[in-house]
């Protein structure tokens, strides 16, 4: 999957200041306008760590979309894990977990069309998390859809399923709160990259089925969860 210029690659253990500077540079390039193929694929991406934060693991699920009948057939699926990178840093976090998950990436026979990452998009202090550093790597329309908030204010979200209200950060609207499963705590959708946030959003939707969590996610954690996944390095 294509990568971004030559130019602009770096070692991952960069200083935090570093990393903040590179942060700056690059959420000017993320493309929050809808620049995306027919969905065929859809990509679902979980990342965390293990052995005391030793180790990061990056977990895909592959699944094939189709609008009529039985959505979400899987297809592919990797776990690749490799050495730390970063220490933990508020604010940072992608800089820690992209490695692997571009790792994992290198391994898949799929090439998806859409990319969903457990993790922020540009709902971000600087506007690029986890799925839209992702994004710019691969140079693939992502979305994230995280548990928690990492910044932003919004108001009360309704307690149906499907309700949702704006996030907003510093005059910015950087995502949704979404209310995925009745009466249960609502998820954070922002776009990552080549995405606006209405098609962000509608994408999430269309993915969701009986959790809380769209599929994609939803899978490539309970696949991140299996001490013996497969593809494991």
């Amino acid at each position: 999957m294509p990568m971004l210029p030559p130019e602009t690659l770096h070692d991952w253990n960069l200083a935090p200041q570093a990393a903040i500077a590179l942060q700056k540079q690059l959420a000017p390039r993320v493309a929050l306008y809808d620049r995306i193929a027919p969905v065929r694929h859809i990509a679902g991406v979980d990342i965390g760590f293990e052995d005391a934060g030793a180790t990061t693991r990056a977990a895909i699920v592959v699944l094939r979309w189709q609008e009529e009948g039985p959505p979400f057939e899987v297809v592919e699926q990797v776990v690749y894990r490799e050495p730390t990178r970063m220490p933990y840093i508020p604010g940072l976090l992608s800089f820690r977990e992209t490695p692997a998950a571009l790792g994992a990436f290198a391994r898949l026979s799929t090439v998806p069309e859409l990319v969903m990452v457990d993790g922020q998009g540009v709902a971000h202090p600087r506007r690029l998390g986890v799925a839209s550093l992702l994004g710019l790597w691969l140079d693939v329309p992502t979305i994230g859809v995280a548990k928690s908030r990492l910044c932003g204010r919004h108001f009360d979200v309704g307690e149906m399923r499907g309700d949702w209200t704006p996030l907003e950060h510093k005059g910015d609207i950087i995502g949704t709160v979404l209310r995925s499963r009745t009466r249960v705590k609502p998820l954070y959708v922002s776009p990552g990259h080549r995405l606006s946030q209405t098609t962000a959003h509608e994408w999430v939707m269309r993915c969701l089925h009986r959790t809380k969590l769209p599929e994609p996610t939803r899978l490539a954690d309970r696949l991140a969860s299996r001490r013996d996944g497969p593809g494991q390095r």
